[in-house]
């Protein structure tokens, strides 16, 4: 394969995705030469037009939907699916058969995302997909994308990065390169959305990046998209001279971000309707999720525009006779949205939770509190303590400090496209900081929030060649293997579960662990499940470390994975004697091993969500 010309960067949004790219041989250090494709798609029947960004939407038409030829690309010939502006804007319309936030269902373990399962509520004569087929479809439409405005550099001899959100899990990562592979990637690395802002910004400073933090900074960037809230920090040090930037800390996994505001104000819409004597039905509803979502656009970001029609379509002569109008102002927007997601709320708020019902409806596990500044404090507190041993900041951090000082903010996402929101949150960072006699944060001025994601994986493709700046990092979160205790049969109690560090935080993609000291026993022949934690505040534990006990909040449990190993010639339940050897991939996805003492069986049991292992 021939050396790649481009670096080519892929946002992958619950939304919106996005492709940008950076000619490798025409740049020099930190100057570039990069760009944003325009990608073609459908925007009405039969009518392709190229736009920055792709939405994030997959139609499944009816048979007779469409007449024939009204849904072909110039890459290809009739299609019975659309992705794109035209499956957005017909799913209003029509909402049973959208699919939509497929990213947010990828990364969800309650649910075999491999199962065709979206639309969740689509009547039984709708065909549905999987999560991961959904991801599958939007990756090789951008990959098709490429290659039709490419030919002279195919896709597959490119470097390729795809952005996924830092609190991703290392299911939803392997989940997210198997989409990736499917769709015919060759050459793949994943990139965390946080980190990719701040190549952008850097990318975009050329050079004067260097002005603007000095070290002993900690960036904290904000990250709201469409389905998600990620919280990153990143710390400026300085080695033999040299700037140098290190992420610390990555927040949870949380869902919460447009969609939850949409949702919010298609009830506030509907709550003004019901006063007037019409009563919405859920198809009805979620046409208004649809309709409400263009409005929050356009009322948050054009001062000019005071409200803005929204049509709710008829279900025929049963509800209403025609369709249902009505409109969304920006003063009811402005207070939904302010005071229900971006309260300014005490440093000592945390996210509120309720006791859950026994049954529920399936669907994505939302955030039960909607507030992102409650989830900010929550995570600045948790992260108190993340500067302690890095070098350079010893005597930086203040004393009695009861959440971590960041000293510059960083957004991205959709979201804070509206500057009212993003006033709004650097306004109850630089309370807090104020309130313990900090000196406020300084906002860093970010470029298109739609577009920094893709054009800054793109720089990291560019980076991981050797040149332009690189953040440091490695893995977000210690990783640990649960291990059964031995000890006698008691009555109605179960093994207590230890934990093993097989991953400490900042594992280098690329590099390989082994534990040579300590062996384990590896049921092999019958049906075993493996346990798997992870945590983003033990950053001490190194590989090897055993943990008995741990706080609820240090320990975090992920997927469990249960398999059959092959027994090998040996009798079904033996217990083999082995060592575990851990490997953080290239493109960042985890991989554990067991090796046995004597012979050359390796059984490897990926950080995935297959229901085999190998």
């Amino acid at each position: 394969m021939t050396a790649s010309r481009y670096s080519i960067g892929i946002d992958l949004g619950t939304t919106h995705s996005a492709l940008a790219y950076t000619d490798m041989q025409a740049s020099d250090g930190e100057k570039t030469l990069h760009g944003v494709l325009d990608i073609p798609q459908l925007t009405a029947p039969g009518a392709v037009e190229a736009h920055a960004l792709l939405p994030s939407f997959l139609y499944l038409p009816h048979g007779d939907e469409f007449a024939r030829g009204e849904l072909s690309l110039p890459w290809t010939g009739e299609l019975d699916y659309v992705v794109g502006e035209l499956a957005r804007s017909r799913g209003t319309t029509t909402p049973i058969r959208l699919v939509s936030s497929a990213k947010s269902w990828l990364c969800h373990p309650g649910v075999d995302r491999r199962a065709a399962i979206l639309p969740v509520d689509a009547p039984p004569e709708v065909a549905r997909v999987s999560p991961l087929e959904a991801s599958i479809r939007y990756l090789a439409h951008l990959r098709h994308a490429w290659d039709h405005a490419h030919p002279e550099a195919p896709f597959d001899q490119q470097d390729v990065t795809i952005t996924i959100p830092a609190s991703f899990d290392p299911a939803a990562r392997e989940l997210t390169a198997e989409a990736a592979r499917a769709a015919g990637y060759q050459s793949l690395t994943l990139l965390e959305e946080p980190q990719a802002a701040l190549y952008n910004w850097i990318q975009a400073s050329q050079g004067r990046w260097r002005k603007e933090v000095k070290p002993g900074d900690i960036i904290l960037v904000v990250d709201v998209g469409g389905g998600t809230s990620d919280f990153s920090l990143i710390a400026v040090v300085e080695r033999e001279g040299n700037l140098e930037l290190h992420r610390v800390a990555v927040g949870d996994h949380i869902l919460l971000g447009g969609d939850n505001m949409d949702l919010t104000l298609a009830h506030v819409v509907a709550r003004k309707l019901s006063a007037n004597g019409t009563q919405l039905d859920p198809w009805q509803m979620r046409a208004l999720t649809y309709g409400c979502r263009a409005a929050k656009e356009t009322l948050l970001s054009a001062a000019e525009a005071q409200s803005v029609p929204i049509v709710v379509p008829s279900r025929g002569s049963k509800l209403i006779g025609g369709s249902i109008r009505t409109e969304l102002t920006r003063e009811e927007v402005a207070a939904v949205i302010l005071d229900g997601f971006f309260p300014q709320v005490e440093a000592s708020a945390r996210p509120a939770t309720r006791t859950r019902a026994a049954l529920t409806q399936l669907g994505l596990p939302f955030a039960q509190d909607a507030a992102v500044t409650r989830h900010l404090a929550g995570f600045l507190a948790r992260q108190a303590g993340a500067l302690a041993e890095l070098e350079g900041f010893a005597g930086r951090v203040a004393p009695g400090a009861s959440f971590l000082h960041p000293t510059a903010v960083l957004f991205n996402g959709g979201v804070f496209k509206s500057d009212l929101l993003a006033q709004r949150t650097m306004d109850t960072i630089n309370g807090w900081l104020a309130a313990e006699n900090a000196q406020p944060a300084r906002l860093l001025s970010g470029a298109d929030l739609d577009l920094a994601v893709s054009r800054g994986a793109a720089y990291y493709g560019y980076v991981r060649h050797g040149r332009g700046v690189r953040i440091r990092g490695g893995t977000a979160r210690a990783y640990y293997v649960g291990v059964e205790s031995a000890m006698p049969a008691i009555p109605g109690m179960e093994p207590p579960i230890q934990a093993l560090c097989v991953a400490p935080f900042g594992m280098e993609e690329g590099t390989d662990a082994e534990l040579q000291t300590q062996e384990f026993g590896l049921v092999v022949g019958e049906p075993v499940h493996f346990r798997f934690f992870g945590s983003s505040t033990r950053r001490q534990d190194q590989l090897g470390t055993m943990l008995e006990y741990w706080q609820p909040d240090e320990l975090q449990e992920l997927d469990e994975i249960q398999a059959t190993l092959p027994a090998e010639g040996r009798e079904p339940g033996d217990v083999v004697q082995v060592r575990l050897h851990a490997r953080v991939t290239e493109a960042g996805t985890l991989e554990l091993s067991a090796a046995p003492r004597s012979g050359g069986e390796r059984w490897n049991v990926e950080f995935d969500v297959r229901g085999h292992s190998q």
